[in-house]
């Protein structure tokens, strides 16, 4: 018996993590994309999402603000990026049992008095790695970093039962 599991990432948004207008929340606008990231988790360093290290907020998004007819504390405009623009990481997880049920023992009619199970169950049989989601906040440390995952490792459980 088998269950696989597929799955897309997880939508996410990035915020800016500076009042670039008078509304809303501290820190809750959204920049401006300028460039467009290669999302990929199959590189060597699989924990920088957007590929830049350092640079990731620098290279692909601006914080738009000191720009004429701006608003607010820094004199911004909302910036133009979507509401869960991106995907994070893929998920993908196999999970296998194997039951083996030997009768055990007879009745004086003749009939199986009881059986004994074995059961060996394994989760994320391949051991897979499931990244979680990045950093979020273009102003926060880490941005575009993953500092988590999002599944377990490889677990392996064996068992008796005694059915009758």
């Amino acid at each position: 018996m088998s269950i696989s599991s597929l799955s897309s990432g997880s939508p996410f948004t990035i915020f800016s993590g500076v009042q670039q207008t008078g509304a809303g929340s501290n820190g809750v606008d959204r920049p401006d994309q300028i460039a467009k990231p290669h999302l990929s988790v199959s590189r060597k360093d699989r924990q920088d999402y957007f590929g830049e290290g350092a640079n990731n907020a620098a290279d692909f998004f601006s914080i738009p603000i000191h720009v004429a007819g701006g608003t607010g504390p820094n004199q911004g405009r909302f910036g133009t990026l979507g509401r869960n623009t991106f995907r994070g990481p893929s998920f993908r997880n196999f999970d296998f049992a194997l039951i083996k049920d030997t009768p055990f023992g007879r009745r004086q009619s003749g009939a199986e008095r009881m059986d004994l199970q074995f059961r060996s169950e394994f989760f994320n049989l391949f051991n897979i790695v499931t990244m979680g989601l990045p950093a979020n906040i273009m102003n926060g440390s880490g941005f575009g970093e993953i500092s988590k995952t999002a599944s377990n490792s490889r677990q392996i459980q064996l068992s008796l039962k005694l059915i009758y």
